[in-house]
């Protein structure tokens, strides 16, 4: 699944490319299964601006494929990788490849210092819903102890559902903001308490938070600061630019409490995740399963929130 320029889901189109070869320190595989996550939305809208990373006014090429959490089967090596790694042929592999996603593709070339065995206890579509969701909500939750307050703002996506999870298995009391549509949802994955975002302002309810981990950042660091609690913390995961970059650089003036979750990548970030979910302390929620052709209705949704939990490709059937 390709494109060409940036925009909507209509900018996508199915095509027969050259299989890729594998360079240097990358693993040719065989993806058994991607899931989509935000950050294939804004790839291919080209917001954030940030977005454009992998091109000023369209993507360049060998950029032209989304899907950045890779599960699937090692078919070659590229040169070095026997000697640098335990990576063999016919070895299942999973890696977060967001700085050059590559997933939504039969085959796909892989860095091979980002792949991590896939545990044998662990589906493809679960191990798919890992890398870039469960890093997210494993650093978000990070500290979280019984008895403390805390919200999830976009709490019924991919990362909200796993950090949902480990704030809840620490004793927190957790408040879940999503739409009205994911309410029930959220309450029945054990959320305390759910809110809708478009009926109030959790930022104006004059309520604290000991922890506020907010996935999509659309209030300035004044307004978030004003209901984290004494000791407490806001992080945000994502946003635009003109609201993300002010909350980055509030750490300063606000003792700590408000700023940007800087999430770690990588293979062992990736191993320690999926170790958790073999563990059964994360359960990614899969909303459904999907063929490579129905990537534009899937990112459509994603884009526009509507997903509950996570949407999973199988480009291979």
């Amino acid at each position: 699944m390709v494109y060409d320029r940036y925009g909507g889901p209509e900018r996508l189109r199915l095509a027969d490319v050259p299989a890729p070869e594998p360079g240097r320190g990358e693993v040719l595989v065989r993806v058994a299964a991607c899931s989509v996550n935000l950050s294939d939305w804004e790839y291919l809208t080209g917001r954030p601006a940030y977005a454009r990373l992998a091109g000023l006014r369209r993507p360049r090429a060998g950029r032209r494929v989304l899907g950045s959490d890779v599960v699937g089967q090692v078919v070659r090596l590229g040169e070095g990788v026997a000697a640098a790694s335990d990576l063999a042929v016919g070895q299942r592999v999973m890696a977060d490849v967001a700085s050059r996603p590559c997933g939504f593709a039969e085959l796909a070339c892989v860095p091979a210092a980002l792949c991590t065995p896939v545990p044998s206890g662990l589906s493809d579509e679960a191990a798919a819903c890992l890398p870039q969701a469960g890093a997210i909500a494993v650093q978000g939750t990070a500290g979280v102890t019984a008895g403390q307050r805390v919200l999830l703002n976009g709490a019924g996506g991919g990362s909200g559902t796993l950090a949902l999870q480990l704030a809840l298995a620490a004793g927190a009391h957790v408040t879940a903001v999503d739409n009205a549509g994911k309410l029930d949802f959220l309450a029945g994955l054990g959320a305390h308490e759910v809110l809708d975002h478009r009926a109030g302002d959790f930022a104006a309810s004059g309520r604290h938070w000991d922890l506020v981990l907010d996935m999509v950042a659309t209030r300035g660091p004044r307004r978030v600061a004003a209901v984290v609690a004494a000791g407490g913390r806001y992080r945000a995961v994502g946003g635009p630019l003109r609201v993300v970059v002010p909350l980055a650089l509030a750490g300063p003036f606000t003792g700590g409490r408000v700023g940007v979750l800087a999430v770690r990548t990588g293979a062992a970030e990736t191993a320690r995740v999926a170790a958790l979910a073999v563990s059964g302390a994360l359960r990614p929620v899969v909303e459904d399963v999907l063929a490579l052709e129905r990537v534009p209705e899937a990112l459509a949704r994603t884009g526009a929130g509507a997903v509950r939990g996570k949407l999973v490709i199988r480009p291979n059937g």
